[in-house]
């Protein structure tokens, strides 16, 4: 019986359906196109129905609706004797910087202490129940006592975003080293001579390495929820506030930018960490 195009392609899903399976690098990325298509022609097709109920409507913009949006927020403010940044540049700098100095910092000390807990017993033993009880208070929650301790200035935002990445990535930390780390390999540093030092630095750092990395890229989504959800509710800068005030003026079209913008910023980020990984830690395979 002759093969069909019909028949062959049932035949390819069929072995390509099983669990996992490679595909083809061409297949990869015909689906992964087709599925950012297959989005956008939904939201057109929304979008054309919601017009054609109500003309004015702005709960679901088309592309006239993003361009006048984008226009909005990259056109500078003010005047010419006082010029203003866009909203775009304001909110950029206001909210990433919030950002990465907030997860840098709770990630530096996530390092230590996950480390010390993996590593030393007496510092588990001490530190495991309130790490395991604070890692399950949302830290939305405790906005209030943010406030009430920093204010609603930067270091609020920062504490917000350290505190709320901390708990959860010195868990991840310090299991991966009490799993990921034999102990055979600890023992055979000291019989080589190497001190305590090097054998944090040497045999447990090394080890842990793309683990951390992995949890940090684990750990963008989160810190973008807190940071979003803290400046909605007490910021006069930054991507949530544009965003809460866009919604009572209902921009959406200004919304769903900022939304993308932040997905992209996001993606990118967790993606160049991959390769970073990858180029750091050629030895640890996905």
């Amino acid at each position: 019986m002759p093969v069909t195009p019909f028949r062959w392609f049932i035949t390819a899903s069929g072995s390509y359906a099983m669990i996992r399976q490679p595909i083809p690098a061409w297949l990869f990325w015909s689906l992964a196109v087709s599925g950012i298509v297959v989005a956008i022609a939904i939201y057109a097709g929304m979008s054309v129905y919601q017009t054609r109920i109500n003309p004015t409507q702005s709960v679901i913009p088309g592309l006239k609706g993003f361009a006048e949006g984008f226009d909005l927020i990259t056109k500078p403010r003010g005047n010419d004797k006082n010029p203003k940044p866009s909203w775009l540049v304001t909110d950029s700098k206001v909210t990433f910087s919030r950002l990465f100095i907030g997860m840098g910092l709770g990630t530096i000390a996530a390092i230590v202490l996950g480390i010390a807990m993996g590593a030393y017993t007496g510092v588990e033993a001490f530190f495991s129940p309130i790490i395991s009880f604070m890692a399950k208070i949302p830290p939305t929650g405790m906005l209030v006592i943010y406030m009430v301790a920093f204010g609603t200035n930067f270091k609020m935002f920062i504490a917000l975003i350290g505190f709320g990445i901390f708990f959860t990535m010195v868990q991840s930390i310090y299991q991966s080293v009490k799993k990921d780390v034999a102990s055979d390999h600890i023992d055979k540093a000291y019989t080589l001579g190497a001190s305590e030092f090097e054998v944090v630095l040497e045999v447990i750092w090394k080890q842990i390495l793309p683990r951390v990395i992995d949890n940090i890229r684990l750990h963008i989504g989160p810190a973008l929820v807190f940071l979003i959800a803290a400046e909605m509710l007490f910021a006069s800068e930054g991507f949530g506030y544009t965003i809460r005030q866009s919604q009572r003026f209902s921009n959406m079209n200004v919304v769903y930018i900022y939304l993308g913008i932040l997905g992209t910023v996001g993606l990118l980020l967790d993606y160049g960490l991959m390769r970073f990984r990858r180029w750091l830690c050629p030895w640890f395979g996905e």
